[in-house]
């Protein structure tokens, strides 16, 4: 198995205003009291963007990082940690590893032991006791899914922009309003990439069904990728350390 290396790139960025939208005022009894704001970009959905990613607390921070599936930050993200897998390999190299075994305890079409496949559960999207949205700010808010992060590329306007000193993504929808998602990098022994480019998880793993990128599988999630030049919906594998930008349902 490859370990996939990321885009490295240059910055430069100017500033420019966003809009929020209080969502104090929701009627529903919250499980964590809910002090986060969205904002309403006329999506065709209907999906709210929140105004910040989960664990910051202004649009410009990058707030905490997380493992697919794991709702806690941790030092460091690795396969040896990562809650839900667990592999025998051999190293060939330091780009390269052998894998022996692989068993995954949840989210997996497959294991392999060795001598052959065994079917898995076959769950495509994180239940909510797993996505760092939903348990950190309460019943209101999931990650996206990977049609809401296909959506948000296909339907906005980007602009790499810079605001308080840090780069990132100006994303301004339909109906004009606008949300600041900043270039926070990743996370794996260590922080990288942060004020180039951004990764922030979608609640859906990979599938061919799903979308067909060479050489995603059950080990990888999809997420949104944005740097100065582009914005897409790839991937990354599930151990990771990327950040969440958190979503919730317009009222009815």
């Amino acid at each position: 198995m490859v370990i996939k290396m990321k885009k490295i790139l240059l910055l430069m960025a100017v500033a420019l205003p966003f809009v929020f939208i209080s969502c104090n005022d929701d009627k529903d009894e919250p499980d964590i009291p809910d002090t986060h704001e969205y904002v309403d970009l006329g999506l065709p959905s209907g999906t709210l963007w929140a105004t910040c990613n989960v664990g910051a607390e202004s649009p410009e921070e990058y707030g905490d990082y997380f493992a697919w599936g794991e709702v806690v930050p941790k030092e460091e993200y690795v396969w040896s940690n990562y809650k839900w897998a667990h592999w025998v390999y051999d190293t060939i190299s330091d780009h390269y590893y052998k894998v022996l075994e692989e068993t995954w305890f949840k989210y997996y079409v497959r294991n392999w032991t060795g001598t052959g496949y065994v079917k898995g559960d076959g769950k495509m999207e994180l239940e909510p006791e797993d996505d760092a949205a939903y348990v950190n700010w309460g019943s209101r808010w999931r990650m996206p899914t990977l049609e809401q992060v296909q959506e948000l590329v296909d339907k906005c306007e980007w602009e790499w922009t810079r605001v308080k000193g840090v780069n990132g993504q100006l994303v301004t929808g339909p109906n004009g309003n606008s949300i600041f998602l900043p270039a926070a990098g990743g996370r794996v022994e260590y922080q990288f990439n942060d004020g180039v480019c951004a990764y922030y998880w979608s609640r859906t793993l990979c599938s061919p069904e799903k979308l067909r990128i060479e050489a995603a599988d059950q080990h990888d999630a999809y997420l949104l990728f944005l740097d100065r030049w582009d914005s897409e919906v790839w991937y990354d594998s599930r151990y990771d350390g990327n950040t969440v930008r958190a979503v919730r349902a317009r009222r009815k």
